[in-house]
């Protein structure tokens, strides 16, 4: 991966406490997983920054291997790598999402 995509990721990440590293855009995903992953941060009205590797293949070969992961949508919360449709759907469920949300602090809206 080439200097400038690593630096553009690293920015995102830096300045968006949740970033979304997704096919398409949050208002129009192209992939379902994007939509699940971006339908599930919307349901809990946490705001996050949507980026469309799809606008830049460097970026989207680049963040699979900033991760280590292959597979997108990615979300980072506060710098920290979360994991992809799967993992973020399954914390949803069992509420380790609102937990994670609410130890760092990002604004949401609760259930209660």
């Amino acid at each position: 991966m080439d200097q400038e995509t690593n630096d553009l990721i690293k920015n995102e990440i830096e300045n968006n406490e949740v970033c979304l590293f997704m096919k398409g855009t949050p208002d129009a995903p192209q992939c379902g997983f994007s939509m699940a992953t971006s339908n599930i941060l919307k349901v809990l009205e946490v705001k996050f920054k949507g980026v469309n590797v799809l606008a830049d293949q460097k970026l989207r070969e680049g963040i699979k291997v900033y991760s280590d992961w292959p597979t997108i949508p990615q979300l980072y919360v506060k710098k920290e790598f979360v994991g992809g449709c799967d993992i973020v759907k399954e914390m949803f469920e069992n509420g380790e999402l609102v937990k994670m949300l609410e130890n760092k602090n990002i604004n949401f809206k609760s259930k209660n």
